[in-house]
């Protein structure tokens, strides 16, 4: 079987193909709101009577339990709302400062690989890392975005120090893709103690700003939107939220 870093992850959909909405919510959008939205806007792209959308919004601190979380891994259960979520993987945090981008495709239109989907998903964000000239990786062992840290003392085993920038967690029904990524712009780096993140000891998380780099969540924003284009085709500014965000 092929290691992620030599899947080949252009996504791009079928001549043809309408360019995938782009849609940024305005505040804060509370977490059950937004999984109702998806679930609607999934079946409603498997039907065809809806785009694929690409959503970007924040969510108030909370954590959320993928479908392999283990119970040991929420630190202090009573820090934050706990919502158990049906995408991959394990416990996550999610906050202001983190821009989550929601993921609606049509594999149909484009790769029904889920592998190669994953490695997509990561090469967007190393993409979009990579105009800030900060060097995303992947770990073959741990889905998501890693930099290296040698400014941090080597890990016990002598390793170089690594911290993850960007989670990934999704979910299929009908090869059509929602849940998506989450990319640390400026969150509260410490929210992150009350679990094991993604069930991984030994390494730390960080953020585009505690790398020392003054960006903006428009301009992570931008940087998204450039490196998707390249990895998955087209898009178009889509419509006002149907969705009223709080904040």
């Amino acid at each position: 079987m092929l290691e992620r870093n030599h899947i080949a992850t252009s996504f791009l959909p079928a001549p043809g193909s309408p360019a995938v909405e782009w849609r940024v919510a305005p505040g804060f959008t509370p977490y059950d709101d937004a999984i109702a939205f998806m679930e609607r806007h999934a079946a409603a792209i498997r039907e065809g009577s809806a785009p694929e959308l690409v959503w970007l919004v924040e969510h108030p601190p909370l954590y959320t339990a993928g479908t392999s979380s283990q119970p040991e891994d929420l630190l202090e259960p009573g820090r934050f709302p706990v919502f158990k979520t049906g995408r991959g993987g394990e416990y996550t945090y999610h906050g202001p400062g983190q821009r989550v981008a929601y993921v609606m495709l049509d594999l149909k239109r484009r790769r029904e690989d889920v592998r190669a989907f994953v490695a997509a998903l990561e090469a967007w964000i190393i993409g979009a890392l990579a105009a800030f000239n900060v060097k995303g990786e992947r770990r073959e062992d741990r889905v998501g975005v890693w930099v290296a840290r040698p400014d941090k003392p080597p890990l016990p085993d002598g390793a170089p120090a690594e911290d993850k920038i960007a989670a990934i967690g999704i979910r299929l029904r009908r090869w059509v893709s929602f849940h998506g990524i989450a990319l640390n712009v400026e969150p509260n780096l410490s929210h992150f103690s009350g679990i094991v993140p993604c069930g991984v000891t030994g390494h730390g998380v960080t953020s585009l700003v505690d790398l020392g780099l003054p960006v903006t969540m428009a301009d992570a924003d931008a940087a998204l939107r450039a490196a998707f284009v390249t990895v998955f085709g087209p898009v178009l500014d889509s419509a006002p939220d149907e969705l009223k965000a709080v904040g």
